[in-house]
């Protein structure tokens, strides 16, 4: 009887035994990426961020404190106001003080961009109008303004919900506000487009008559234009004459 216990409690322990291998959980193997995998999710990872953001920030477009407080300082020297609210702002635009910035087959304007705020300083929209123009007869492709002019007031509200967003007065607030400045976008660019248009800011920013950054996490060229840019020859001078033709009326 005891034999037979024995023998009854050791096949009870192998079944037992047994279970629990079968119960026991599956383990992913773990997956050690080869080299040339390694080097394939890089590279794509990099395509990811040239898709989204374009090439690396030309180094003389960087921006800086430095940078910002200069396009501060020469909107003091214009004389210019930095633009409190809406009020003031249709007060710019109906004297011709701000002109509009028209779309055409070398230029788009962003369409989430509000009517109110396709306006800029005659020279700056004198300065779009060369840049997009020479763009387009170089690659058969339109830029396109991003953002304009902007009020005190919309800037604070940038504040609150973008991080990246320049503050609205002092001497680093953003020359949005005085109507000089527009941001390019740069997604979509090739490497070539992105290269030709940095060059091109970087030669106007040695004559000192626009003060550009290249912004990463915005993607696109932030542009502050002194009232000294160069019309061209063939072009009206002053300011009555360059407002009209920016308008497309007749004097």
């Amino acid at each position: 009887m005891r034999r037979i216990y024995l023998l009854f409690l050791s096949a009870l322990v192998a079944v037992s035994a047994q279970a629990s291998v079968h119960n026991a959980p599956n383990r992913t193997p773990v997956r050690h990426l080869s080299h040339r995998h390694t080097a394939q999710h890089r590279r794509h990872a990099r395509l990811r961020r040239l898709r989204f953001y374009g090439p690396p920030v030309a180094p003389e477009l960087r921006g800086s404190r430095d940078s910002l407080v200069k396009q501060n300082s020469e909107i003091d020297r214009s004389g210019l106001e930095r633009i409190e609210d809406d009020e003031q702002l249709q007060q710019l635009e109906d004297s011709g003080a701000l002109v509009p910035l028209a779309e055409s087959r070398s230029l788009r304007i962003n369409p989430e961009l509000e009517e109110s705020r396709r306006f800029a300083r005659p020279w700056t929209v004198q300065f779009v109008s060369d840049l997009s123009r020479e763009y387009y007869e170089k690659f058969h492709q339109p830029l396109q303004v991003t953002s304009a002019v902007r009020t005190v007031e919309q800037q604070r509200h940038l504040m609150r919900i973008n991080g990246n967003a320049a503050p609205a007065d002092g001497d680093i607030a953003s020359s949005h506000l005085a109507g000089t400045t527009v941001d390019i976008g740069k997604r979509g660019l090739t490497r070539k487009e992105h290269k030709w248009v940095a060059d091109y800011l970087a030669r106007l920013k040695e004559q000192d008559v626009i003060e550009p950054e290249e912004e990463r996490r915005q993607a696109c060229f932030h542009i502050m234009v002194s009232n000294r840019y160069p019309a061209p020859p063939e072009t009206p001078t002053n300011a009555a004459e360059v407002t009209a033709a920016a308008t497309g009326i007749q004097q």
